[in-house]
């Protein structure tokens, strides 16, 4: 009885932290909601790159095409900093009915690497 009490408590804990990931990618519109999200560029890349220490964090700016029934319905330019996270949450939330923990740009930027735009996406991870 002990052991499956234990199994039991395992189980709910694991399931009460389970998380559902989303890459939106220049490539394609992704579906998650009535809404097909796709990412049209990413600029102004001025994140500090992971083995350098800086002075200011950075920020990161990309353009987002929001889709509905195959039709471009809204153009919108995000920027990624410490400063607009809740209005950024804000604004994705009005896509995806699911609770978001945490959104950004991938893969972040490394000291001597260059990352090609093709490799980008914004990566938005839900609660479940």
């Amino acid at each position: 009885m002990k052991k499956l009490f234990l199994f039991l408590a395992i189980l709910f804990s694991i399931s009460l932290f389970a998380q559902s990931e989303l890459k939106i990618t220049t490539k394609k519109c992704i579906p998650k909601s009535e809404y097909y999200l796709r990412l049209q560029r990413v600029f102004d890349d001025s994140r500090c790159p992971e083995g350098v220490n800086c002075i200011w964090a950075g920020e990161v700016s990309v353009v987002v095409e929001v889709y509905k029934d195959k039709k471009l319905v809204e153009e919108k330019t995000v920027t990624f900093n410490s400063k607009n996270k809740e209005e950024n949450f804000k604004w994705f939330s009005t896509y995806f009915p699911e609770k978001i923990q945490s959104i950004g740009v991938a893969p972040y930027p490394k000291e001597g690497q260059i990352v090609k735009p093709k490799k980008q996406y914004i990566q938005i991870v839900f609660m479940d």
